[in-house]
């Protein structure tokens, strides 16, 4: 009975404080829509346009502060034109679309980089590269769980056509379904759930958070709704870890979930195997 006090007051004691509630609920909330977008840029082989995308954005942060706007649509316009960008040389040019998305984001990501070092503020590199979620306030969290709240709804509502566009472009198209329809909003969604997760996560953490748990879906099922399950449920798992032991380790708290992330995928990938060779 004294072990369960014990591990009940290890979990209650982080979140008696304000911030490290606000702390969980943004975690979750960036958890469930970077868990779902992962199944879909896992089947599609875009595990590295959220790279893309998530570094395009600095230089959309600095011309926002730069121009007094909200660092958010600053943000989302450099993302979503990233993204455009993207779309049209794939479309437009013999380039494939790897090395395509290799030279857009490094050169935006390179000319944030070159903005920021000529401009004084208060922003600081660490925050936007590995994000701040400790220092989330009220406001902040209301704006991300309306944007991962809209994302959210229209990922599962169009899951199925969108999975499709994912698996099969050329069935998909043969069927009726607006493929570059899906394609845009695709990357539209992709930006915006970014920029969601962008104060918080920061530029690098959320490429991992886009990645690991689609990942580990794919491992352990063979059907697209499982998979979603699995995604969801492990950035759960994880997010509620991290900050629960960030707290009682003094650690920096968005890399230790994706660590958990990347434990999950790992020891994923060790049964998975183990499975394959025990047949």
């Amino acid at each position: 009975m004294d072990l369960i006090y014990t591990y009940i007051a290890y979990i209650a004691e982080p979140l008696s404080y304000d911030f490290m509630q606000r702390a969980l609920l943004i975690s979750l909330l960036i958890g469930i829509i970077c868990s779902i977008f992962s199944c879909f840029l896992i089947l599609k082989g875009w595990s590295l346009m959220g790279d893309a995308v998530s570094h395009a954005v600095l230089p959309g942060l600095a011309l926002a502060y730069i121009s007094g706007i909200p660092l958010a649509i600053g943000a989302f316009i450099a993302g979503l034109f990233c993204s455009i960008a993207t779309g049209y040389l794939k479309y437009n040019s013999r380039v494939k679309e790897d090395a395509v998305m290799g030279i857009i984001f490094s050169g935006m990501f390179a000319f944030g980089l070159v903005l920021l070092t000529h401009i004084q503020s208060d922003i600081h590199l660490l925050h936007i590269l590995f994000g701040n979620v400790l220092g989330i306030s009220q406001s902040d969290l209301l704006w991300t769980g309306s944007i991962v709240l809209l994302c959210s709804a229209i990922m599962i509502i169009k899951r199925r056509d969108f999975a499709l566009y994912c698996f099969d472009k050329t069935y998909a198209h043969v069927i009726g379904l607006p493929v570059r329809t899906l394609h845009f909003g695709l990357l539209i969604l992709l930006s915006l759930t970014i920029v969601s997760a962008l104060k918080a996560a920061g530029i690098i953490m959320v490429i991992a958070m886009l990645i690991a748990p689609g990942a580990t879906g794919f491992l352990l099922s063979r059907s697209f709704d499982r998979m979603l399950a699995i995604a969801i449920t492990t950035s759960i798992i994880s997010s509620i870890a991290g900050i629960i032991i960030s707290y009682h380790i003094d650690s920096a708290t968005s890399p230790l979930i994706v660590v958990i992330q990347s434990v999950i995928f790992i020891s994923a990938l060790i049964y998975t195997s183990q499975r394959k060779f025990s047949k």
